[in-house]
């Protein structure tokens, strides 16, 4: 078959498909609702069928979901969290019975949420008992390098974990600083820089991880090069300017990678804030030499820490201009941890507008922060407390869902792997809606309530409608 045939029938099956769901009708075609919702008891629990029907025109009065499932976006990677020393830690301390389920919480779809995705630190980070690395001070040639820390608690849960999720896991792994040596300030802690004349042997230290991690069972999918290279912390903590990160990914950790026989290894830059994301994607991706080492960029939600607003827009014109490029969420929480605050149901809407906004604007996976913390909101070995989705109380051994575990299950649960963003738009500004078409052909849509009233509105595919109540402050996935 000569390529112009080939072409001629390959264009005509994208076609026939895009016009098979134009065409396919969906009256009658029932829709199963979950809820989560504000002072009630609906946690991710099935709350109505609906049917389709054929729809006028929408009037201005009426309040509409718009959803159409030909037109397609980016391919969906995941969802999940990362797994810490802190995490691991705690998971320890629960009693077996517990522990079982926790995992089953998480990484089952059918008893859980159905977690695919895991962050996890190289060496120490602020949620790790104390500060640590894999090497002696002043080993550059890395002889003594070792991962005999990780095996007491981190790898055993992540091995859990895997098996939890039936061994369809992605996992990638971040540092918070290199070892002191290697760094122009001597400390772990504090920000300072790389020394360049230890770049390589930095490098390596990313080879000796990943093949030390698969040598335990555990694949290493890919690699962000720095946890907040622009962040001065009281913990582990190194700076690396947007040259900096550039000239050390393509002419030190990508050419290694590849040396190593590495090179399918994903390299994320950035990884964090929305805020320098653009000038960030603008240095790196711009440079070809680079770029080519490059899977894409990672990114946090920590820029509206002054009160400003979060940056969704640099999430979309990074996706725009570096259309190769691919978006990951690597890291969120709620801070200033409480104890009081386990139940805060903003926590939980924090999570479901970033989710909403990030994977409109084109992100391919989304990763929480610490999967489980304990009752002080750590452990973590400079007194930075956060909250979890999810916290053990390792006195009485019990586990507390918060609303965020459950806001990020109406997506984690209902869009699988390889599933493709689809046009999901709403009329009114109280609701925020995103949907995805799984592999399978059923359609999720989320649709989230961010207002004080209880609201109907048209659930709208093509010339067909279904009539839907959300209650206020309520997140939903609508499955067909």
């Amino acid at each position: 078959m000569n390529l112009s045939i080939s072409f001629f029938f390959c264009f005509i099956t994208v076609m026939g498909f895009s016009q098979q769901v134009k065409k396919n009708s969906y009256e009658n075609k029932t829709v199963t609702v979950y809820t989560s919702a504000d002072s009630t008891n609906l946690r991710l629990s099935e709350t109505e069928k609906i049917i389709f029907k054929k729809q006028a025109q929408p009037t201005e009065g009426e309040i509409s979901v718009f959803v159409d499932p030909t037109k397609t976006f980016q391919t969906f990677l995941g969802i999940g969290a990362a797994v810490t020393d802190a995490s691991a830690e705690t998971f320890a301390k629960l009693p077996f019975v517990k522990q079982q389920e926790l995992l089953q919480a998480y990484f089952s779809k059918e008893k859980g949420i159905g977690y695919c995705l895991i962050r996890t630190n190289i060496h120490s980070c602020d949620f790790s008992s104390g500060s640590y690395t894999y090497v002696s001070e002043g080993d550059s040639l890395l002889k003594t390098f070792n991962i005999s820390h990780d095996k007491q608690f981190r790898i055993p849960f992540i091995k859990q974990a895997i098996a939890a999720g039936g061994g369809k896991i992605t996992l990638y792994a971040s540092p918070w600083s290199p070892p002191s040596f290697m760094k122009t300030n001597g400390d772990m802690l504090h920000g300072g820089k790389l020394i360049k004349a230890y770049a390589q042997s930095w490098a390596n230290y990313f080879v000796k991880f990943i093949k030390a991690y698969e040598k335990e069972g555990i694949p290493v999918w890919g690699i962000t090069i720095q946890n907040e290279p622009m962040a001065t912390q009281r913990w582990e903590s190194c700076i690396f300017t947007a040259e900096e990160e550039r000239d050390f990914l393509k002419n030190y950790l990508g050419p290694t990678l590849q040396k190593q026989g590495l090179a399918h290894k994903k390299i994320i830059v950035w990884d964090h804030n929305r805020d320098l994301m653009t000038h960030r994607a603008n240095i790196i991706f711009d440079d070809p030499q680079a770029a080519k080492y490059a899977w894409g960029m990672g990114f946090h939600w920590y820029e509206n820490w002054s009160g400003g607003l979060p940056m969704y827009e640099n999430v979309e014109i990074v996706n725009r201009t570096y259309p190769g490029k691919k978006l990951l969420f690597t890291e969120g929480c709620a801070e200033s941890f409480k104890k009081d605050g386990y139940q805060n149901w903003a926590n939980g809407e924090r999570y479901g507008r970033s989710m909403i906004n990030d994977f409109n604007n084109g992100t391919v996976g989304w990763t929480d922060w610490n999967i489980l913390l304990d009752e002080t909101g750590g452990p973590n070995h400079v007194g930075n407390f956060c909250f979890a989705p999810v916290h053990a109380d390792t006195k009485s051994g019990e586990i507390i869902y918060t609303p965020s575990y459950y806001y990020i299950g109406h997506f984690s649960k209902f869009i699988r792997p390889g599933a493709k963003k689809i046009s999901s738009a709403a009329s009114r500004s109280q609701l925020l809606t995103t949907a995805f078409i799984n592999t399978d052909g059923n359609i999720a849509v989320i649709v989230m309530n961010q207002s004080d009233k209880k609201i109907t509105y048209n659930l709208c595919i093509g010339t067909h409608a279904a009539v839907v109540n959300i209650l206020p402050h309520a997140i939903q996935t609508l499955v067909l």
